[in-house]
C-alpha cells in the first residue's frame, strides 16, 4: 500500500533556498518514492514558487479569510516533486527572502505568515483536498511546527504527525501578545501547548504535540538532550526521549555529481580523478589566487559564530604561513565578512573572498577546491561535507553533530585499514590549528591524498537508506 504524507516546509531547492532545509524539502520526497511513500509539500507562495505556477492554474482550495486575507492552494509539478502552494499574497507576495525584507531585518508578521501555513496544513491533514487526504504529516523546523499544534488541538481524527528539527538554535518565539491570533484554543496556553516561558513557541509546542520526532542525524539526537546543546529545550526532550530519532540527512547525488555537473570546468569520477586539476585550476583563475600546487582550502557557508568562521578569520594568517590558499563564499554576521574581506586585502593572491551565495558557485568551489572546512561549534547535520565528499574534495569538520557521524577522520588506525574520508578535530581555535597542520601533511603525500579523495566519491551520500528510515518511522506510527 502507497503511504500518503504531507510535507510542509517554508522552502524547497530549487525554487527558494536559504539553507540545507530546502536541500532536504526537494530531495526527501523523490527518494521516498522508491520506498511506496507519495508525497506532496506545502509551501508559501513567495514571489520566486508564485512566478512558477501555471498560469490558469485551477485552485485545489479556496480560503475567504486566512489570517487577514484570501487563499488559494495552487498545484505544482517540479519535475518528480508534487507541489502544494499556498497563494496568500497578504502573506507571502513581498520583497526580500522567506523571512526577512530587503533590509535584512525579520518580517514583523512571521508569526503570522507561518501559523497560516501550519493551519493549512492541519486542514488539509483532516481532509480538506476532496480525494486525498494524507495517513502522515510531516512538518519541517519551526515554521512548519505548530501544524502537529493544531492538529492535536483539533478535536477530530486526525493523521499521525512528524516534526523534524534541522537547527534547534531557530525556535520560533513570539511574544505572549499573538496568541489571540492564531486560533488555537484557550487549552493551548499551557505547558503541553505553546506557552514558553510566558511566549508563544513555535517549535516548543511542535515537540510536544508530534507524535514523532526527527533530528538530521544520529549524534545531533544525542547532544540536544544535553543542556549544552538542548537550547532550553532538553527537559522536554528528554520526556520524549521515546519518540526522537537521529536519522542523517543525505544530498540528491543527480544534482550533486561531478561526472554530469555542467557547472563545472571539467567533469571526472573515481577513475578519472586527474582531470580534477581542470577545476583548480578554474577556481584559482576566478578568485584571482596565485597558481600553485599546494592545497586550496574551501569555505561555503553562513559566515555565523555557530558555524565557527570567526576562528577561522582570526587563524588567517597562520593559515597562508602554513602554504594554504583559502576561498571563502557565504555571507552572515558583519564583523566575520569584515574580517574575511580584511584578509583577503593582506593576502589577495592567497585568499578569496565572496560574500553571498550562487548555488553553481558552490559546485565549482567544491570540485576545485583540495579541502572543505567546516569548523562549526555545533552542526545538526551539514550537507557541505556530503557534497564535498561527492567531489572528492576532502572534508576537514569539527567533531559535533552529524560532521562527526558522516566523515571517517584520517587517524593512525583509519589510515592504515584505508578507509579514511576525512579529518576531523576537536572544535575551538586549539583544534583548528592541529587539523590545518594535518591537512598540509597528509597533503604531502600524493598517493594516501588521492587514495582518500577516492573513497569520498565512492561514498554513499544520497538519501537511499535515509529515506528508508524514514518509511520506516511513518509506518510504525500507523502501526500505533
Amino acid at each position: 500500500m502507497t503511504l500518503k504524507v504531507l510535507a510542509v516546509a517554508s522552502e524547497l531547492y530549487p525554487l527558494v533556498k536559504t539553507g540545507g532545509l530546502a536541500d532536504v524539502a526537494g530531495a526527501l520526497p523523490l527518494a521516498l518514492s522508491a520506498h511506496g511513500v507519495a508525497v506532496r509539500t506545502l509551501m508559501p507562495a513567495y514571489p520566486a514558487v508564485r512566478a512558477a505556477v501555471k498560469p490558469g492554474a485551477r485552485a485545489l482550495l479556496k480560503i475567504a479569510d486566512l489570517f487577514g486575507g484570501p487563499a488559494r492552494l495552487l498545484p505544482l509539478k517540479l519535475g518528480e516533486l508534487e507541489l502544494i502552494v499556498l497563494d496568500a499574497p497578504h502573506l507571502f507576495d513581498r520583497p526580500g527572502g522567506p523571512y526577512s525584507g530587503p533590509t535584512g531585518e525579520d518580517h514583523p508578521d512571521n508569526w503570522r505568515r507561518f501559523a497560516a501555513l501550519a493551519e493549512v496544513a492541519a486542514r488539509i491533514g483532516l481532509g480538506a483536498l476532496k480525494g486525498w487526504r494524507p495517513d502522515i504529516v510531516h512538518a519541517h523546523d519551526w515554521q512548519a511546527a505548530l501544524a502537529p499544534v493544531y492538529l492535536a488541538f483539533s478535536g477530530e481524527r486526525r493523521p499521525k504527525t512528524v516534526l523534524t528539527i534541522h537547527n534547534l538554535a531557530f525556535q520560533g518565539a513570539f511574544a505572549r501578545a499573538v496568541f489571540p491570533g492564531l486560533g488555537l484554543p484557550d487549552t493551548a496556553w499551557s505547558l503541553e501547548g505553546v506557552e514558553y516561558y510566558d511566549a508563544v513557541g513555535f517549535l516548543k509546542g511542535g515537540l510536544h504535540a508530534a507524535d514523532a520526532l526527527t533530528t538530521v542525524s544520529p549524534t545531533y539526537a544525542k547532544e540536544i538532550l544535553t543542556p549544552r546543546d538542548g537550547m532550553g529545550l532538553d527537559g522536554l526532550l528528554n520526556g520524549r526521549r521515546e519518540a526522537l530519532h537521529g536519522i542523517v540527512n543525505g544530498i540528491d547525488t543527480d544534482v550533486w555529481n561531478p561526472a554530469s555537473d555542467p557547472a563545472i570546468a571539467e567533469r571526472y569520477d573515481g577513475a578519472s580523478l586527474d582531470r580534477r586539476v581542470s577545476n583548480k585550476r578554474a577556481l584559482e583563475a576566478e578568485f584571482n589566487l596565485a597558481p600553485g600546487d599546494g592545497p586550496i582550502l574551501g569555505i561555503v557557508s553562513r559566515l555565523t559564530w555557530q558555524k565557527g568562521l570567526d576562528l577561522v578569520a582570526q587563524a588567517c594568517e597562520a593559515l597562508v604561513a602554513k602554504g594554504l590558499r583559502l576561498v571563502v563564499v557565504g555571507s552572515g554576521e558583519r564583523s566575520i565578512e569584515g574580517a574575511f574581506h580584511a584578509a583577503h586585502a593582506r593576502h589577495p593572491r592567497a585568499i578569496g573572498v565572496r560574500i553571498g551565495y550562487e548555488e553553481m558557485l558552490s559546485h565549482r568551489l567544491q570540485a576545485g577546491a583540495d579541502a572543505i572546512l567546516v569548523p562549526s561549534r555545533f552542526e545538526p547535520c551539514g550537507l557541505t561535507q556530503l557534497c564535498a565528499l561527492r567531489y572528492g574534495c576532502v572534508p576537514v569538520v569539527s567533531r559535533v553533530g552529524g560532521l562527526a557521524d558522516t566523515v571517517i577522520d584520517a587517524n593512525f588506525a583509519a589510515t592504515r585499514a584505508r578507509v579514511a574520508t576525512g579529518i576531523i578535530f576537536e572544535p575551538g581555535e586549539a583544534g583548528l590549528s592541529d587539523a590545518l597542520d594535518r591537512l598540509v601533511a597528509l597533503y604531502r603525500e600524493p598517493e594516501a591524498w588521492q587514495a582518500m579523495q577516492a573513497r569520498g566519491l565512492a561514498t554513499d551520500v544520497s538519501w537511499t537508506a535515509s529515506a528508508g528510515q524514514y518509511a520506516a518511522l511513518y509506518r510504525d506510527l500507523l502501526q500505533k
